[in-house]
């Protein structure tokens, strides 16, 4: 071969080769980034041209469902059953603006693709049956979904609720909510219903329960009692407190004020929770530090995401000075909390001190039913040791009993729990917000731990307080949950 041809040979090598690596680098280095960009439609094209897999509740029950369309390239799309009492659990599925939550999460099950799913794949090839997505099952407990959705009705607001023995979530209500089904298509109608849902004020997309905080009030009481506890600030919850009332902040001139003229000077830990008392716990809280409050927080799941495995916001106790850290040991300045993290402090406490982690995903299903993986219990953290959590099982026993949290009462089981009303907006300006916390016992153990939050705008201000709004919702999912294990 004379040079020229050699090197135009070896130029066509080159050439080729450099086609080789491109090829090779964009179908196995880039393709999972390829596949997820947006503007790749053949995505969403071939995950709508079957039936997706359903989440089901229950151990049962589907709440999701795929109908045939009859225009544009996507054959099925996505339909939910009660769509607003769901959508905080399933999230939606769209053909036009993707998906979100366990929709989004689980889309590799759901539409069949998971590599866990390669087997049906490729047996449906040769027994020419068509392609089917996998099943989502949850741990949710339709019978306590159902009672906070109602129990929350047109107010604003949240509810988490979890089996403390295992970290599953039985009920994640957030309202006011949506109907995924009003824009799971590619019309201009479905176009026209995103864009007034996310253009509303009041944020009905917003899960409240996993990504809003909230100060947490005087729920939050329950956590610096347990740092008392802990700390050995306190070995009694009978003992006498060192509380003068008034009680003046630290490094100010003025004083933290109680609701009302009620008798916390010196209240004992049991006494003080059971009429909510700002001045004891606000001193606990300056007489621990900053530090040991901070650290305490961080036990039950404070300042860092909570994956469920839907992400949950992080709460947040803050670093903070003298005056701001008393007020945050009461649930003000600057403490903030979601729903589900208050339903962890309760869930900790009736456990026993342990907090298992939360989850929502107890199987995971092939087409053909055969169970793919089972979820495992995992405990996450040991906020305070058995006998402290005992101790504080009988203050908010006693709560319950005779304080803040009568509405909360359940014939035959025992309940324990906390009120709070947390102050909102500059100088308390805002209409605060109604909170409550608790678990039940039975002769089983406890199998539910609830946290309610109720933004009601429409309440007059004096009558906003946890244990009038919140604590009647709490006690209506707990009963469904005892109600549904018999």
């Amino acid at each position: 071969m004379n040079k020229p041809l050699r090197r135009i040979a070896v130029f066509c090598g080159v050439l080729i080769l450099g086609l080789l690596v491109r090829t090779n680098y964009l179908q196995y280095v880039r393709a999972d980034e390829l596949n997820s960009r947006d503007e790749n439609r053949r995505v969403r094209i071939e995950r709508y041209a079957h039936e997706r897999g359903n989440i089901i509740v229950d151990g049962g029950v589907p709440v999701t469902g795929s109908v045939e369309t009859k225009v544009g390239d996507f054959k099925y799309k996505r339909v939910w059953k009660n769509g607003p009492m769901w959508a905080p659990v399933t999230g939606y599925s769209s053909q036009a603006f993707d998906a979100n939550f366990l929709e989004k999460l689980e889309d590799g099950i759901l539409t069949g693709n998971d590599d866990r799913l390669f087997f049906d794949r490729t047996l449906s090839m040769f027994t020419g049956e068509k392609k089917q997505g996998g099943n989502v099952v949850t741990t949710l407990n339709a019978a306590a979904q159902k009672a906070a959705f109602q129990g929350l009705g047109n107010k604003k607001g949240a509810v988490a609720a979890l089996d403390p023995q295992t970290g599953a979530i039985l009920a994640l209500v957030s309202t006011p909510s949506y109907d995924p089904s009003t824009f799971a298509g590619n019309s201009d109608a479905d176009s026209k219903a995103w864009k007034k849902l996310s253009t509303d004020k009041d944020k009905p997309m917003l899960n409240r329960a996993l990504r809003e905080t909230y100060p947490p009030g005087s729920t939050f009481k329950v956590v610096t009692a347990a740092a008392a506890l802990e700390n050995g600030l306190y070995t009694s919850i009978d003992e006498h407190t060192k509380s003068p009332l008034p009680y003046r902040l630290p490094l100010t001139t003025g004083n933290l004020e109680n609701e009302g003229n009620i008798p916390c000077e010196n209240a004992s830990l049991r006494e003080a929770l059971r009429l909510s008392c700002n001045t004891v716990f606000g001193k606990i809280s300056d007489d621990l530090g900053n530090q040991k409050m901070i650290d305490q927080a961080n036990k039950f799941g404070f300042n860092k995401d909570v994956f469920t495995p839907v992400r949950a916001d992080a709460s947040v106790y803050p670093k903070d000075n003298r005056p701001q850290n008393a007020m945050a040991g009461i649930g003000q300045a600057s403490n903030r909390a979601t729903p589900l993290q208050m339903a962890m402090v309760a869930a900790a406490v009736a456990n026993d001190g342990k907090l298992m982690q939360p989850y929502m995903i107890a199987d995971r299903q092939a087409p053909n039913l055969d169970v793919i993986y089972t979820h495992k219990k995992e405990q996450l953290s040991q906020p305070l040791s058995g006998e402290n959590a005992q101790k504080l099982q009988q203050m908010m026993e006693t709560v319950v009993q005779s304080g803040t949290g009568t509405k909360a009462l359940i014939d035959g089981v025992t309940v324990g729990g906390k009120t709070g009303t947390a102050q909102h907006g500059l100088n308390n300006s805002e209409k605060p917000y109604a909170w409550f916390i608790s678990y039940a016992k039975t002769d089983k153990g406890s199998p539910v731990a609830v946290a309610v939050v109720v933004e009601d705008g429409q309440a007059n201000r004096d009558d906003i307080s946890g244990g009038g709004l919140a604590a009647p919702i709490a006690k209506a999912v707990m009963k469904a949950v005892i109600d549904s294990k018999k």
